[in-house]
């Protein structure tokens, strides 16, 4: 074990996913590696964390605990639960192994929270039980993990690199482009509460939808690939999907267009959760606040930046 120590944190940012589209199959022949499963799409990390912290003690027998938000989760967490006896394979000596998972914005609500908590049960695990495998294979393994629970298709790629990055093809090794943005945008996002990732890629129409529509959303920000192309394909996305009308998702829908209302701001929906993401610089941010906040108390509203990079080992 490294440096002596029983314990780790690791600090990895939230995303947003703008629009994406599903690759789960080569000429209608379905992918059977978990690797090579994915998205392609756009998105941004946030300057809200999910923070790990993995800790071991001895044991006769590999037990795991795994907490999100302080509540016991075990098993029904199951990207991390996954990740724990995918890697105890290579476990040294049994030992009980606890995660505490924290995170600074909603699970479920379309802010990469699964892919946050991956990336950290994977690097803190990986580095603790010193299992000699390298950051590019912990990163594998939790996009394996999403790909396998369906909690995520590209936000390991995305989160990995951090920014304002296209995720430019499925799966793993990452193939990741970064897009240049004004330093001083504010994203300010609000959610409306859950919305289950494994329902939506399980639908059949949807599903079909959002390979067409990520499609071509793909092909117009790889020809302009700059903030204000990503945040006309976002809205673009949606309304291609016609997800707002398909899940009734009447609140995120009138919030959307009373925000794209205003000079100078975007908005548009998370991909995938009940929530709206909006850009827009200091000069507007008082007013984007406001038409959040005539929507409470339905919704929670977090003011953010875009955050330069990927997780970091804090300990």
């Amino acid at each position: 074990m490294p440096l002596n120590s029983n314990e780790i944190s690791i600090r990895a940012p939230h995303r947003i996913s703008g629009f994406f589209q599903i690759v789960d199959e080569i000429n209608g022949q379905k992918i059977q590696n978990p690797e090579k499963i994915g998205s392609r799409g756009a998105g941004l990390t946030l300057t809200g964390y999910g923070y790990t912290k993995v800790s071991i003690n001895e044991s006769e027998i590999n037990e795991f605990e795994i907490n999100i938000n302080g509540c016991k989760q075990n098993d029904s967490a199951s990207t991390t639960y996954y990740i724990c006896n995918y890697l105890k394979e290579k476990f040294k000596n049994t030992v009980n192994l606890t995660i505490n998972h924290n995170f600074d914005l909603p699970v479920g609500c379309g802010f990469g929270a699964s892919g946050s908590g991956a990336l950290g049960a994977a690097l803190g695990i990986g580095y603790l039980m010193d299992l000699n495998i390298t950051y590019n294979e912990a990163a594998r393994i939790a996009h394996i993990a999403e790909v396998e629970n369906k909690t995520g298709l590209g936000t390991v790629a995305g989160l990995w690199f951090g920014g304002l990055s296209i995720v430019l093809e499925p799966g793993y090794p990452f193939h990741v482009d970064k897009i240049f943005y004004p330093p001083d945008l504010k994203v300010i996002c609000g959610t409306f509460g859950e919305l289950k990732t494994k329902s939506v890629l399980s639908n059949p129409v949807l599903s079909a939808k959002i390979k067409n529509a990520g499609k071509r959303a793909m092909e117009n920000i790889l020809m302009s690939p700059n903030i204000f192309t990503f945040m006309d394909e976002s809205v673009n996305f949606v309304e291609n999907i016609d997800i707002l009308n398909l899940l009734n998702l009447t609140e995120c829908r009138e919030l959307i267009n009373s925000l794209n209302k205003v000079k100078k701001v975007k908005a548009s929906m998370n991909q995938l959760g009940k929530s709206v993401f909006s850009i827009c610089f200091p000069e507007e941010s008082n007013l984007v606040l406001e038409i959040f906040e005539s929507y409470k108390p339905e919704i929670q509203i977090y003011k953010l930046e875009i955050c330069p990079s990927g997780p970091i080992i804090m300990k």
